[in-house]
């Protein structure tokens, strides 16, 4: 069984919906399933800690979580264009894993939520793509093959899965969203599968 790593960090719960949505289409693929892990929230007090086990939710995620994926879907809510500080700090420590080659190789596909259409939606998945690739990791983005790409009025990015939430965070996760997240984990899982057993 191929378990694709899908690490997220939500704020509101909009990134998170998209995580489920994806995790669901990597299960739909037979011989992978999803391993959904969060991070936990920056504290600007450097000496606080969060506890070791999120109190709801998807577990938080190891370096180990890393090293044992077969792919990699990576998400975050946008934040002036890039991804959240939380989710940034635990990749930022991922540098033994980058000596290592642990992801070289491996397929990753990014997703966010943003307030607006032009809240730096695309810009986010753009510049969570780079540590990826600093990683060796092959990027995944979604075809024009997928008719929700051309037919959404919210999210949905050749480059990732997005997600419009409203001004008041409240809008909720349209039908070409969610088909297209679902399209985005499925190909990730296909391709995971291709790479571990080359044809």
């Amino acid at each position: 069984m191929a378990d694709i790593l899908v690490l997220y960090y939500s704020r509101h719960g909009a990134t998170r919906q998209l995580a489920q949505l994806i995790a669901r289409g990597i299960e739909s693929m037979p011989g992978c399933q999803a391993r959904l892990r969060t991070v936990p929230a920056v504290s600007t007090v450097v000496e606080a800690s969060a506890p070791a086990v999120p109190d709801s939710g998807a577990p938080y995620v190891e370096l180990s979580d890393l090293r044992e994926c077969a792919g990699l879907a990576l998400g975050s809510p946008t934040r002036f264009g890039n991804m959240a500080a939380p989710l940034k700090y635990f990749l930022d420590g991922s540098s033994g894993e980058w000596l290592a080659g642990s992801l070289s190789g491996k397929p990753a596909a990014v997703f966010t939520s943003t307030s607006s259409p032009h809240g730096g939606n695309e810009a986010t998945l753009l510049t969570m793509m780079l540590p990826l690739l600093h990683h060796g990791m092959t990027v995944l983005g979604i075809p024009y093959s997928e008719p929700g790409l051309t037919q959404t009025q919210g999210g949905g990015t050749p480059y990732g899965a997005s997600h419009v939430a409203g001004h008041d965070g409240r809008r909720a996760i349209d039908e070409h969203e969610k088909a297209l997240a679902m399209a985005l984990g499925k190909r990730l899982a296909e391709t995971a599968l291709k790479l571990e057993r080359p044809l």
